[in-house]
């Protein structure tokens, strides 16, 4: 590692989320500010900021519910604007004053929760 990098050493390199939407849930990925990698029948896969993929991966039946992550944005309500102009339908914004952030919630097409976070960054990603 170069001295002068500040960035962690390490990063999250995957996230998975099944989906049985393929086409519905690469939508949503595109429309939330992924970048599409690869789009596939069973396998999709989104760069996100700092590098980390998102592989959504084909299954026969999702059971929704909260989503094994969550993402973060640098400006809270101008996302939360922009993804209600889009449609995404998000919930309100919410205070977490024991965490120190602000969240809300999107519903990905598959049924997943995904909550969407204020930013924490505390130095170079």
């Amino acid at each position: 590692m170069n001295a002068r990098d500040q960035r962690p050493e390490v990063a999250v390199a995957h996230v998975v989320l099944e989906t049985d939407r393929m086409e519905a849930s690469c939508r949503f990925a595109r429309t939330v500010g992924m970048r599409p990698v690869f789009e596939g029948p069973e396998v999709s896969v989104y760069e996100m900021r700092g590098g980390t993929h998102l592989l959504l991966m084909l299954a026969d039946k999702v059971s929704g519910g909260d989503a094994p992550f969550g993402l973060m944005v640098d400006d809270i309500r101008a996302s939360h604007s922009r993804f209600a102009e889009l449609g995404l339908d998000p919930s309100p914004i919410e205070a977490r004053p024991t965490i120190n952030h602000e969240l809300f919630n999107l519903r990905e097409p598959s049924g997943h929760l995904i909550t969407v976070f204020s930013s924490h960054v505390v130095g170079p990603v």
